[in-house]
């Protein structure tokens, strides 16, 4: 039985490259989408056995869609595909359920073997990428009953962070200088004691904020 996939990603050669190197395997893509919505949607109405999902696409990135995905297929595995050795997506997407987390240079074989290992139910985490993202998941999860005073904008700028986006990228997303960014990031890693942005965007996730 050929194992029935589906591809996101918004850069057509990204699709291309993949479905060629499903040539000659028991890999048949069901279809190939290239937004968010897109991907959202052919999840949920397709028979598929796994989604190669990227992480950053317009009109709803990887990770929000990863998100929805579980809740309403939860039992469907994904792997998430990226060009950013992020440790902020990977913990992301390991506290969203997501079965792995691949670059996009991985190896054919290494990606085909992750792919059947996934639809028989396994995680296909390497012990390296669970190594960095440990100390944000262990990180305590705040009691829903307590109130975080973040501030508007630190809500904003931890949103955004929360999604993977550098200081540089959040301060022009949200029209801010860079040292203010680095202020608020700051104010915001004390207010919700942690130590890091992995760990601020895995308690973001948690706390049902992104």
């Amino acid at each position: 039985m050929p194992i029935k996939v589906l591809i996101a990603d918004d850069h057509e050669v990204v699709r291309v490259g993949l479905r060629a190197m499903f040539d000659g395997t028991d890999v048949e893509v069901v279809a190939e989408v290239g937004t968010g919505k897109a991907a959202l949607e052919a999840s949920l109405s397709l028979n598929l056995d796994l989604v190669l999902l990227d992480v950053r696409m317009p009109d709803g990135d990887g990770l929000r869609v990863l998100s929805r995905l579980k809740d309403e297929k939860p039992d469907l595995p994904v792997l998430m595909i990226s060009t950013y050795d992020n440790s902020t997506y990977m913990a992301r997407s390991v506290a969203l359920g997501a079965t792995g987390y691949f670059l996009k240079d991985v190896a054919r074989e290494t990606l085909l073997d992750a792919m059947i290992r996934a639809t028989r139910g396994e995680m296909v985490w390497r012990r390296e990428e669970l190594r960095r993202v440990t100390g944000a998941m262990s990180t305590p999860r705040m009691p829903v009953d307590v109130d975080v005073p973040l501030t508007q904008r630190e809500s904003e700028v931890l949103h955004q962070l929360a999604h993977g986006l550098t200081n540089k990228e959040i301060a022009a997303v949200l029209s801010i200088s860079y040292e203010t960014v680095k202020e608020h990031v700051q104010h915001i890693l004390q207010k919700i004691g942690v130590s890091d942005r992995t760990q601020a965007a895995v308690w973001a996730v948690r706390q049902g904020l992104v």
